[in-house]
């Protein structure tokens, strides 16, 4: 707000989310999205996904994200971490109003962390003035000057090559991202189910970037490569109400293959196991629901709350038995919706990198 008092766009578009999710953190799952769906498109299976049409926006769903992470090295072998999300949330169902009227609202994060430090960065957006949105082709997400967009050659079926742009007081990111094998549809098929009452989002996942460019922290440039992960989910109610949160894993294992997996809390102390198995050529397999583990080892303690920051993983089926470190025990986001996420280090039966995320606590 001005010191006039007028409101600002930016915050009446945060105000207008705050209004649409606040309060509901609690009652209806983390950042209210376990709240009823009423009026909005179901998830169902046997969706047939169709590229690059899919890689637009979704609007008569309730939420949809662009998210990709990204594990980065300099030339020494320092680690780094950079994040990039673009969330789009629905205030109401129905079609598209006029202008200011539109109830689309565009929220993006974005992050570089290292071992010492952890910079982060939050923007919001109203729907139908112009400055956020997503175009399927030529393919670019965007809120103000953050984006990821398709370079010459852009491929729909392997999301690239992208260039990814962000830039907070204290931190920037310019990445290069290529990939040489197609997406890959998570869950069943591309269904991914969140509980057993019918909880579900439609979800692909681009997990065979390489990454190159330079990131900025405090001023300092460095020059980095590695790997990058982006994931494509929209839903109208992905979270059951008495879900509060999840904590989810994406790793590069050795061999390139590639493992994501997530659990989700309820609020009488149950947990939900999902998670899918990637070979290097991209068949992409659902993880048993029984039979396998994810535990925490350390906790860290961060603005009065403890977060479990490190993990023991367990896939016996697979021979997979590893403990996740952080890069940066202290990633947190102090966003509208606060949430820890950074990348991780493991090691055990196999040993890679990959990024945690970790909401509700």
């Amino acid at each position: 707000m001005s010191a006039s008092g007028t409101i600002t766009r930016r915050a009446f578009a945060g105000g207008a989310l705050a209004l649409a999710l606040g309060g509901k953190s609690v009652a209806q799952g983390f950042a209210g999205l376990g709240e009823n769906a009423e009026g909005f498109a179901a998830v169902t299976p046997g969706k047939q996904f169709a590229f690059p049409a899919d890689h637009g926006p979704h609007p008569e769903f309730r939420i949809e994200w662009w998210y990709v992470t990204a594990n980065l090295t300099d030339a020494s072998g320092a680690a780094y971490g950079t994040q990039w999300t673009l969330f789009r949330q629905a205030m109401k169902p129905g079609g598209p109003a006029e202008g200011w009227a539109n109830q689309q609202v565009w929220m993006g994060h974005a992050a570089v962390t290292s071992a010492a430090t952890h910079r982060f960065s939050e923007t919001f957006a109203r729907g139908g003035v112009g400055q956020a949105g997503v175009d399927a082709t030529p393919f670019r997400a965007g809120i103000d000057a953050w984006e990821i967009r398709g370079l010459d050659g852009f491929d729909a079926q392997t999301v690239a090559p992208l260039e990814l742009k962000a830039s907070a007081a204290d931190f920037s990111a310019t990445l290069r991202l290529a990939a040489d094998r197609p997406l890959v549809l998570q869950g069943d098929h591309g269904y991914s189910r969140k509980s057993d009452r019918g909880q579900a989002s439609y979800y692909y996942s681009q997990p065979f970037y390489k990454a190159s460019g330079r990131i900025v922290i405090d001023d300092r440039p460095v020059d980095v490569t590695g790997m990058a992960w982006m994931d494509r989910e929209w839903s109208s109610q992905p979270l059951a109400a008495d879900q509060t949160g999840w904590d989810w894993f994406s790793l590069h294992l050795p061999g390139d293959e590639k493992l994501m997996l997530y659990r989700l809390r309820q609020k009488d102390g149950r947990e939900n196991l999902f998670g899918n198995w990637i070979t290097p050529d991209g068949r992409s397999t659902e993880i048993a629901a029984s039979g396998n583990s994810i535990a925490p080892v350390a906790i860290t303690e961060i603005d009065g709350r403890k977060l479990p920051t490190a993990w023991r993983v367990a896939l016996p089926a697979r021979g997979l038995a590893i403990e996740t470190t952080p890069l940066n025990p202290k990633s947190w986001m102090g966003t509208s919706f606060p949430y820890w996420e950074g990348p991780v280090r493991f090691t055990g039966s196999h040993a890679g990198i990959g990024y945690l995320e970790m909401t509700g606590y």
